[in-house]
C-alpha cells in the first residue's frame, strides 16, 4: 500500500492535511508549482494515531453512557497545516480557474468512470 500526503488547502476547500491511500486519488493533468512547500517533516510517523489505554469496563460501566471526550487538534499540527497551504495557495492563484475549480464539490454519478474524465 503506498500512501500519498495531500491537503485541500484548508482555507480553499477545508481539506486538512492528511494521508491518503492511492486508490482513492484521481490523477489529472493540472500542474502547481510546489517547490516552495516544505514537506520533510511529514511521514508516516507524522499521521500515526495516539494510543489510547484501554480499560476494562465492569458490567456497571458498560451499561452507563461514557460521555466522549472531544478530541483538539494540537496547535503544532495547525501551524504544520498553515506552514504548508500559505506556499501552496500562492501557487494555487497563479493557475487560472483553479482556486473555484478545488472550492467546487466532487462527485461521480452512476456509469462515470474517473479513468475515463479529463481534468
Amino acid at each position: 500500500m503506498l500512501s500519498f500526503f495531500m491537503t485541500g488547502p484548508f482555507k480553499i476547500n477545508g481539506v486538512p492535511l492528511r494521508r491518503v491511500n492511492q486508490s482513492y486519488v484521481i490523477a489529472t493533468s493540472t500542474k502547481v508549482d510546489i517547490s516552495g512547500v516544505n514537506v520533510e517533516k511529514f511521514d508516516d510517523k507524522y499521521f500515526a494515531k495516539e494510543v489510547a489505554e484501554k480499560k476494562k469496563k465492569g458490567e456497571g460501566e458498560f451499561f452507563e453512557a461514557e460521555k466522549e471526550e472531544k478530541k483538539v487538534l494540537p496547535d503544532n499540527k495547525k501551524d504544520d497545516q498553515k506552514t504548508v497551504d500559505t506556499p501552496l495557495i500562492k501557487s494555487i492563484e497563479g493557475v487560472a480557474d483553479l482556486k473555484p475549480y478545488l472550492s467546487a464539490r466532487f462527485s461521480l454519478k452512476s456509469g462515470m468512470k474517473p479513468h475515463e474524465l479529463v481534468f
